[in-house]
C-alpha cells in the first residue's frame, strides 16, 4: 500500500488484512517504489496525491517491473487522474471517502482475472533469425511459431496468439506485456471472436456486475489496442463497432 495519510492507511490495512492479505505501508513514492521490488506484491494501492513524486508517477515507473493488481486511490471526483491512471496501467481505481466494501468488491473482481505469478517458470519465446536472399539483401526478420506448453488453453486469431493459462500474448511471433485487465478483455474477445462486445457486456464479463462506467472499458481497450499494433484505419486485431461495441477483426 502506498498511502500518505495514516488514517486511510490504517482503514486499507484491516479492510486488506481481513482479505487474508499481508500489508506493507509505504508512505511515500520513492519508499512505495522500492517496497515492490522488494516484496514482488500481488496487489497495489497507490494514492494519486502523495508527497514527492505523485501516484500517476509512481505507476509509470512500477508497472514495467509488475504484474501486481494496480488500484489507484483518487480524490473524490477527479476524473482526469483516474483516466490517467487507467492509461498509465492502472487495473482500477476508488475515490475518497473509501467505502471498504466497495474496496473488498472491486479486489475480488481483480483477483477472479488471470495473473501470471511472479517467479513462476515460462517458456522462453523463440529467438528470430534473419533471412537474407543470395544478393546478400538483408530482409525483415522471421519469427518461430511461439510454443506455449501443450497442456495450456491456447487462443489464436491470425497471427495472435493467447496462451491463456500462462497469461501470455504473442503478436508476430513477438510477446505483447499486456496489464491483467487488458489480458482479460482480450480473452474475452478471442474466446467468440465474430460477437460484438458492447461495452456494458465487457464491463459485466471482465469487472463483474453492477458497473455503470463504460469509460473504463474504452481506455483499458484504447491501450489494448495499441499495443496490439491496431491504430484508426490500421485495424488488424481488435475492431471498434461505431456505436456498438468491439469484436475481432476476421482474420485474412
Amino acid at each position: 500500500m502506498i498511502e500518505d495519510d495514516p488514517d486511510i492507511a490504517s482503514l486499507l490495512e484491516v479492510a486488506l488484512s481481513s482479505l487474508g492479505f499481508e500489508v506493507t505501508i509505504a508512505p511515500d513514492g520513492l519508499t512505495g517504489i522500492d517496497a515492490v521490488a522488494a516484496h514482488d506484491p500481488d496487489l497495489v494501492t497507490l494514492d494519486v496525491g502523495l508527497p514527492g513524486i505523485d501516484g500517476l508517477e509512481v505507476c509509470r515507473r512500477i508497472r514495467p517491473t509488475t504484474d501486481a493488481y494496480l488500484i489507484m486511490v483518487t480524490a473524490y471526483g477527479e476524473e482526469i487522474d483516474r483516466l490517467i491512471g487507467l492509461e498509465t496501467g492502472a487495473d482500477d481505481y476508488l475515490t475518497k471517502p473509501i467505502s471498504v466494501r466497495e474496496l473488498k468488491t472491486r479486489v475480488n473482481v481483480l483477483f477472479r482475472r488471470p495473473r501470471r505469478l511472479a517467479g513462476a517458470p515460462v517458456p522462453a519465446a523463440a529467438p528470430a533469425t534473419a533471412v537474407a536472399p543470395a544478393d546478400g539483401r538483408l530482409l525483415h526478420a522471421v519469427h518461430d511459431e511461439p510454443a506455449p506448453p501443450p497442456d495450456h488453453l491456447v487462443l489464436r486469431h491470425g497471427d495472435l496468439v493467447l496462451d491463456v493459462d500462462g497469461h501470455r500474448v504473442w503478436r508476430d511471433g513477438e510477446e505483447v506485456d499486456l496489464t491483467p485487465t487488458e489480458f482479460s478483455l482480450l480473452a474475452t474477445l478471442m474466446r467468440a471472436p465474430t460477437r460484438v462486445w458492447t461495452r456494458a457486456l465487457l464491463l459485466e464479463e471482465v469487472w463483474g456486475g453492477g458497473w455503470e462506467e463504460t469509460h473504463l472499458v474504452e481506455v483499458h481497450m484504447g491501450n489494448l489496442r495499441r499495443k496490439l499494433g491496431d491504430r484508426r484505419g490500421q485495424t488488424r486485431f481488435v475492431e471498434n463497432v461505431r456505436g456498438v461495441g468491439y469484436r475481432m477483426l476476421a482474420a485474412g
